[in-house]
C-alpha cells in the first residue's frame, strides 16, 4: 500500500488535489478528539476536514492508513483518505465528504453481513500474524501493533499490559497482583481464532454513518489484524447494534464457541483506556472484569 500524500499546508493540499482554494468552512459537530469542518471550495466542490492542534501528522497518517486498508478488503465503505499535514501547526487530514442519508430497510442485515466479508479477507497483505504495520491510535492512545504470530500473546502484550500500565495510580498492591494472575492466566482465557480478521478496531455506534444510499460507512478506525470476536466485542459494549446486525454477521461468519465467556476480556480493553482518558467512571468495570477472571 503506498503512503498517502504529505502537505506542509492546507493550501497546499487543496490546490494539488482539486485546483481550487478553500470559499469558506462549517464546523461539524460530533467528535470528542478533533474538530471537523465542511469545507466549500472555490469551484463548488466539498472536502471533509479534521483537524487537531494538539496531535502531529503522524496521528491522521495512522488514521489514513487504517482507511485504506479497510477499503483494501472491498468489503465496506469508508470515507476515501485523500491526504494529511500540517498547517500552521494543527494536524489535519482530507477525506471524501459522505452525504449522509436515512438507513434502507435491509441496512442492519447488509452491513452485518459486509462486516463479515471484512473479517473473513486476506491479511497476508497487512502484517505476518497479528498486529499492524504501524502503530496507531485508540482514541488519543498510542495503540501498539508489534507484529505477533499468536493472537493471545498479542493482546495480551500490546493492548492490555500498555493500559494496565497507564492506569497503575488506579489500582493498590493487592489489585496489581490480582491484575498479573490475570494476565498469566490469560492463556486459559482466549482461543487463538480461526484465522486473523483486519478490524475496525474501535467499532462502536458513533463509529459508523449511512450514506445517502442508505448503506453502512466505517469511520474513524484503529485497525489491526486481529480476532474477530474484538470487534464484535466492542459493538456490544455501549448498548450493541440492532439484533438484525448480529444474525447477518453469523449466518457468513460464525463465531467460535464460548465467545460470551470472552467478549468482557476484550471489552476491558476499551474500559481501560476509557479509564485511561476519562477517569473514574471507568473504573468500577475495569475491576469487576479482573475480578471475574482472575
Amino acid at each position: 500500500m503506498a503512503d498517502i500524500n504529505k502537505f506542509s499546508s492546507l493550501r497546499d493540499a487543496l490546490y494539488s488535489l482539486f485546483g481550487a482554494d478553500m470559499k469558506y468552512s462549517e464546523p461539524v459537530s460530533g467528535g470528542d478528539i478533533n474538530e471537523s469542518y465542511r469545507l466549500t471550495l472555490e469551484n463548488g466542490e466539498n472536502v471533509f476536514m479534521k483537524m487537531n492542534r494538539g496531535a502531529d501528522e503522524s496521528f491522521f497518517k495512522a488514521e489514513a492508513d487504517g482507511l485504506r486498508a479497510i477499503a483494501g478488503t472491498g468489503a465496506i465503505s469508508v470515507p476515501e483518505a485523500l491526504c494529511y499535514g500540517m498547517d500552521n501547526g494543527r494536524a489535519f487530514l482530507l477525506l471524501e465528504l459522505i452525504r449522509s442519508g436515512r438507513k434502507k430497510s435491509d441496512f442492519w442485515e447488509q452491513f452485518g453481513r459486509a462486516l463479515a466479508s471484512m473479517h473473513l479477507a486476506d491479511t497476508s497483505g497487512y502484517v505476518s500474524g497479528f498486529g499492524f504495520a504501524a502503530d496507531n491510535y485508540i482514541g488519543s492512545s498510542i495503540q501498539k501493533n508489534t507484529p505477533h504470530s499468536s493472537w493471545i500473546s498479542f493482546f495480551r502484550d500490546c493492548r492490555l499490559m500498555p493500559q494496565f500500565k497507564m492506569a497503575e495510580k488506579y489500582f493498590d498492591s493487592s489489585e496489581r497482583k490480582m491484575i498479573i494472575k490475570f494476565l498469566g492466566k490469560l492463556d486459559t482465557l482466549l482461543i487463538e481464532p480461526d484465522r486473523p480478521s483486519l478490524l475496525h478496531g474501535d467499532l462502536w455506534s458513533g463509529n459508523f454513518m449511512t450514506d445517502h444510499e442508505g448503506n453502512a460507512v466505517l469511520i474513524d478506525p484503529a485497525s489491526y489484524v486481529g480476532s474477530a470476536e474484538a470487534d464484535i466485542a466492542m459493538t456490544q459494549l455501549f448498548g450493541g447494534f440492532d439484533s438484525r446486525f448480529y444474525s447477518a454477521y453469523l449466518e457468513f461468519y460464525p463465531m467460535q464457541s464460548g465467545y460470551s465467556d470472552r467478549r468482557d476480556i476484550y471489552d476491558l480493553y476499551h474500559l481501560l483506556n476509557h479509564l485511561n482518558l476519562f477517569g473514574m467512571p471507568y473504573l468500577s468495570a475495569v475491576k469487576r472484569i479482573i475480578e471475574r477472571y482472575a
